[in-house]
C-alpha cells in the first residue's frame, strides 16, 4: 500500500513539495491543496456529512459533503470524484468548480487546517453508502434551510463549511462554473 501524500504550497499556491497526509496535520500545519465538494441530489437536496469520530481532524463535526486532498499531479475534478467515491460511494454526474481560490484556516484540539481548498458542486442520482473509516452519519437537506441555519448559528458545522456557505449562492444548483484560471497554480 503507498502513502498517501498532500501537496505542499507557497503563499502563491504554488506547489513547493510533499509530504505524507498522516504527518502533515498538526499544530503547525503547512499550508497545502485540498477541495470541498458540495453534492446535490436529483431533487436539489444538499448532502450533509458527519465526520468519523475517530479521525485526527474535526473528528464527528458535522460537514458539506466531501472533503480531501489531490495527490501530487492528480487533476482537481479527478481528485473529487474519486475522493466521493471512496468516502460515500456515490458516483457524481455534473461536477463544477464554484469557489477556485477558496482559502481556510481552523484549529480543534491542537491540530489546524491550513488549506487552499477549492470548492466545488456536483450533482448525483445513487443512493450514498458511506465508508465507516471517514464519515459516521449523512444526511439530505433543503439547501435553502441548510444555508438559513448555517448563516443564523443554529445549525453546528465545520468551520471551512461556515465560510464557504457565507461565499456560496441562495441556488447552489444554479451556481454558474467558475473560472479555472483563479485556482491555485498547483491545482491548474
Amino acid at each position: 500500500m503507498s502513502v498517501e501524500e498532500v501537496v505542499l504550497l507557497d503563499e502563491a499556491g504554488d506547489s513547493i513539495g510533499t509530504a505524507p497526509k498522516s504527518e502533515v496535520h498538526h499544530a503547525d500545519t503547512p499550508l497545502h491543496l485540498a477541495f470541498s465538494c458540495y453534492v446535490l441530489d436529483e431533487r436539489g437536496r444538499l448532502l450533509v456529512t458527519q465526520r468519523a469520530s475517530h479521525k485526527r481532524t474535526f473528528g464527528g463535526v458535522w460537514t458539506n459533503s466531501a472533503c480531501g486532498h489531490p495527490s501530487p499531479g492528480e487533476p482537481m475534478a479527478v481528485a473529487v470524484r474519486r475522493r466521493v467515491q471512496q468516502e460515500l460511494g456515490i458516483t457524481l454526474d455534473d461536477l463544477w468548480l464554484v469557489l477556485p481560490g477558496f482559502r481556510y484556516r481552523a484549529e480543534m484540539d491542537g491540530v489546524v487546517e491550513n488549506e487552499m481548498c477549492p470548492v466545488f458542486v456536483a450533482t448525483t442520482v445513487d443512493a450514498v453508502r458511506l465508508d465507516p473509516e471517514e464519515v459516521d452519519d449523512h444526511e439530505w437537506v433543503d439547501w435553502g434551510t441548510f444555508r438559513r441555519s448555517v448563516l443564523d448559528g443554529t445549525r453546528e458545522i465545520s468551520p471551512w463549511c461556515l465560510e464557504q456557505v457565507t461565499q456560496l449562492p441562495e441556488d447552489l444548483a444554479g451556481a454558474p462554473a467558475a473560472d479555472p484560471t483563479g485556482l491555485p497554480p498547483a491545482a491548474r
